[in-house]
């Protein structure tokens, strides 16, 4: 059950992630009032999970979600470049996170 909360946290991060950016540096209110929400939903979520998981692993899953969801939200709704650099380091990460949770047993 960790494993799955830590999940959504991890898709929460997503979420404030990209209401911050919708938000213009905390300008518009309701961009702004989604970002805290689901910020604190996320560590929230996050907290409970590690309970039962290692800092490290929980820690290293829960960034990375939010690293490559943000990468890929950034490119298919911001329109931002996917290129050949951009997609060798996402591919990184998630070799790093493969490696961590199957390091965590």
């Amino acid at each position: 059950m960790a494993w799955i909360i830590l999940i959504f946290a991890g898709i929460f991060e997503i979420v404030w992630a990209y209401s911050m950016k919708l938000s213009e540096g905390f300008t518009k209110l309701t961009p702004s009032l989604i970002t805290l929400f689901f910020m604190i939903l996320s560590f929230g979520l996050l907290a409970y999970a590690m309970k039962s998981l290692p800092l490290g692993t929980a820690y290293t899953i829960w960034t990375g979600i939010g690293a490559i969801g943000s990468f890929l939200v950034g490119i298919f709704i911001l329109g931002e470049p996917a290129t050949a650099m951009r997609m060798l380091a996402a591919v990184l990460i998630v070799s790093g996170l493969v490696l961590m949770k199957l390091s965590s047993g």
